[in-house]
């Protein structure tokens, strides 16, 4: 694929909105239509605290709207961190040679899966490094495995890109999500960080979204990884990277992530650099209330790279999927946690039920569904459910079966009073009496013993 916009150019020529632009540019943006991205550039050039705020409370309204106050949990999942690429940033590069390296047979695999089962998780992203001995018949092995073995409802990817043939073999074995990482989409900025590897190939790794959808996966996940290079240039070409899949195949990403450098074993990266291109809470904020306004219908993922209280904010701008209970490395879940093997330090370290707690405290709604992708709901059918704005009756009412199945099925140590009033609360705030009538149903059926229960 290609670009003919010069994000540079984009930027140099942009100006701050005044507060009459700024209005028109958030009123916009509330229609949940998105935004160009000649006013995706100037909300990045935003300082002023007043009109910060303007933007983050758009975009939570934005996020309401379209999903409610729900909030998707998910795991990853770490195969291997083998990695022949010598990527600066990354803890898995092949020149650190105090890392153990580890890869886990599918065995080991379900191990894990059943680990995260144990806890209550049902949505798990496969994450791997990039090593021609775990190639794509490992990685569909492992998904074959967790799907056979395990009540894992849905697998999602993060995986070096690939050619189609092998695309459509992750197609088939059931996965939803495939998820690649530009990291920076500032070329000559790339080929600094990545010096050796097949990773070292910018056009390839670009194009592999389009190599997804010919072999008929319709869910993406794209990213940079913030504190690589200028933000608001990385910013603005993820958005164009989603404006293209929308343009060439009727879909935005169906994902955006907004993972900060993080501290690494033994990093190669020119500290001086990396302070240059820092990305602050503030900036964090702002990056992910611009994806929120631009591509509304985007899940924007948090993770655990973000302590918790960060992870809260985040929330409240527009952020709508967090990991929880993470682990970096292979094995981590079933092992000692020992960090020898991890990718790089997390901060979040809370347990699932920690994590649920809270986001109830936070005023939102855990989600642990899965619905949408053994519904159908997928690619342009999510994108036109969603901001046609019949997506949120869904969410919320999968967000109540799921969470009263994970209070059914755990020990959840003096905080089932909490989940219970939770329910509670979603249930009276329905309007719509037959979607409340059908939810109370499908409650009963859980509380005499049946599961995976949806709209």
């Amino acid at each position: 694929m290609t670009y003919n916009l010069d994000i540079e150019e984009l930027i140099g020529n942009a100006t701050p909105p005044s507060e009459a632009e700024l209005t028109a540019i958030l009123t916009k943006a509330e229609a949940c239509e998105g935004l160009s991205i000649e006013d995706a550039a100037r909300l990045t050039l935003v300082k002023d605290q007043r009109d910060l705020e303007l933007i983050f409370k758009a975009a939570y309204e934005v996020k309401q709207r379209l999903f409610g106050n729900r909030v998707v949990l998910f795991a990853p999942l770490y195969l291997s961190n083998h990695c022949t690429n010598g990527c600066l940033y990354c803890g898995f590069r092949s020149a650190n040679k105090e890392l153990p390296r580890k890869a886990l047979t599918p065995e080991e695999v379900v191990n894990e899966a059943l680990a995260l089962e144990k806890v209550g998780l049902k949505r798990i992203l496969l994450v791997t490094g990039e090593d021609d001995s775990f190639d794509t018949d490992y990685i569909v092995s492992c998904v074959e495995a967790i799907y056979k073995e395990t009540a894992i409802r849905i697998v999602h990817v993060n995986a070096p890109p690939m050619d189609v043939e092998d695309l459509r073999r992750l197609k088939a074995a059931g996965i939803g999500v495939y998820q690649v990482f530009q990291e920076t989409y500032k070329r000559e900025r790339y080929k600094t960080v990545h010096p050796s590897g097949k990773k070292r190939d910018y056009d390839y790794r670009l194009s592999v979204m389009d190599r997804a959808m010919e072999a008929g996966i319709e869910d993406v996940g794209i990213g940079t990884l913030l504190g690589l290079y200028d933000w608001r240039f990385d910013v603005l070409s993820t958005i164009c990277h989603s404006q293209y899949l929308k343009e060439t195949y009727g879909t935005h990403a169906h994902t955006i992530s907004i993972p900060r450098l993080r501290p690494t074993v033994n990093s190669a990266l020119d500290k001086e650099t990396t302070r240059r291109y820092s990305v602050s809470d503030s900036e964090l904020k702002q990056i992910t209330a611009i994806y929120r306004l631009v591509i509304p219908t985007a899940g924007i993922v948090a993770t655990t790279r973000e302590p918790v209280e960060m992870r809260s904010a985040l929330l409240k701008v527009g952020a709508s999927q967090l990991s929880a209970a993470s682990s970096t490395e292979p094995g981590g879940y079933t092992g000692k946690e020992s960090k020898t093997l991890a990718q790089f330090e997390t901060t979040a370290s809370q347990t699932l039920d920690e994590v649920i707690a809270q986001v109830i405290n936070d005023k939102e709604m855990p989600s642990l569904c899965t619905t949408c992708y053994r519904t159908g709901r997928v690619g342009r059918d999510f994108g036109d459910t969603t901001s046609s704005g019949d997506m949120e009756k869904f969410c919320k009412a999968n967000a109540i079966l799921t969470l009263k199945e994970y209070t059914l099925d755990r020990e959840l140590n003096g905080t089932a009073e909490l989940y219970d009033r939770t329910i509670a609360k979603a249930l009276k705030d329905i309007e719509d009496e037959n979607l409340k009538a059908a939810i109370e149903e499908k409650l009963k059926k859980l509380e005499a013993g049946e599961r995976d229960l949806y709209l």
